[in-house]
């Protein structure tokens, strides 16, 4: 990632928690849930157990197996990887005991990326990790039976990424959904589509869940799909505004009123989310990635719209 002003990032945040949200199935959340503060999961049922994601560090993943255990004496024998970024797959391989499961194109585009995050935030303290991508993938839905829970697991996108997964619990009506949603925080969809966001959040809806456990920030409801979803028509209107006077979308974030959204963790996400706004505007399905140089552009806009590399507190 470009860089105009580098600072030194704030003390580490406080290692995650579990909270219980149904029989045998816990959410494992890391406050405030900002840069590389995912939240996981983890399901127990008759002597099994599996993880949804794992974390970004050697010590937070280590911390996550910490606790899995103490909820289940058994290692978990499978990992639910949600998609291709290192926060939610870094510590994949401190448990060695799994089988990691993981949409077809988490696995490709873990492999492509490698361990490129950790050089974004070098002050951060990754400890010693390496790659453990999928080892079994899919391409549009499977059962994961563990115990008598039953979790199915189905590929939405494009929308964060283009490889998204959720997993859906419907015994006791939670929904994990990775980074297609997060509460609190500010949506991320520069590797992924805004339409195809928009469209994800009408698939999540008709799951029925009570209980979502988004990828960061805090546990919620149905409501937390509305709020994503106010900020994402936000960004397009934005976007078409900004398109209409001829500015780019780094102009168009400076002159941007962000309203109530302004106060959402890691706003400076505005940024790269309008240059994919931009692009769909532009004509860009929801399947085209960006290319390369405009995703590094836009990464680069979003430090210098900052005024610093933000903050990560993993």
């Amino acid at each position: 990632m470009p860089s105009s002003t580098t600072v030194p990032n704030q003390a580490p945040a406080p290692a995650g928690r579990a909270t219980k949200v149904a029989p045998g199935v816990h959410a494992y959340l890391q406050p405030p849930g900002g840069w590389c503060l995912n939240n996981a999961g983890i399901i127990v049922s008759g002597g099994e157990s599996a993880l949804v994601d794992t974390a970004a560090t050697e010590s937070r993943a280590r911390h996550l197996r910490t606790t899995a255990l103490g909820l289940n004496a058994a290692a978990p024998r499978t990992i639910v990887t949600t998609h291709f970024h290192g926060d939610h797959a870094f510590g994949n391989h401190l448990f060695p005991e799994a089988l990691v499961i993981g949409h077809e194109r988490t696995r490709s585009e873990m492999i492509a990326a490698g361990l490129h995050l950790t050089g974004l935030w070098p002050d951060v303290d990754w400890g010693t990790i390496h790659l453990a991508p999928p080892q079994l993938t899919f391409t549009d839905r499977l059962t994961l039976h563990v115990g008598a829970l039953r979790a199915e697991l189905e590929h939405i996108g494009p929308a964060h990424t283009s490889n998204d997964t959720v997993v859906w619990l419907p015994e006791h009506k939670v929904l994990f959904t990775g980074d297609l949603v997060m509460n609190g925080v500010t949506p991320f969809c520069l590797m992924g589509s805004i339409t195809g966001s928009l469209k994800a959040l009408e698939r999540l809806r008709a799951f029925g869940a009570t209980t979502i456990v988004p990828g960061h920030g805090p546990l919620g409801g149905p409501e937390i799909l509305d709020r994503v979803e106010d900020y994402l028509r936000l960004v397009q209107q934005l976007a078409a505004e900004g398109h209409r006077a001829g500015l780019t979308p780094l102009e168009t974030a400076r002159d941007a009123d962000l309203g109530p959204y302004a106060q959402l963790l890691d706003n400076e996400r505005l940024v790269p989310n309008l240059h994919r706004a931009f692009a769909e505007l532009d004509g860009a399905g929801e399947a085209d990635p960006l290319p390369m140089p405009v995703m590094q552009t836009a990464l680069g806009e979003m430090i210098d719209h900052h005024g610093a590399l933000p903050c990560c507190l993993a």
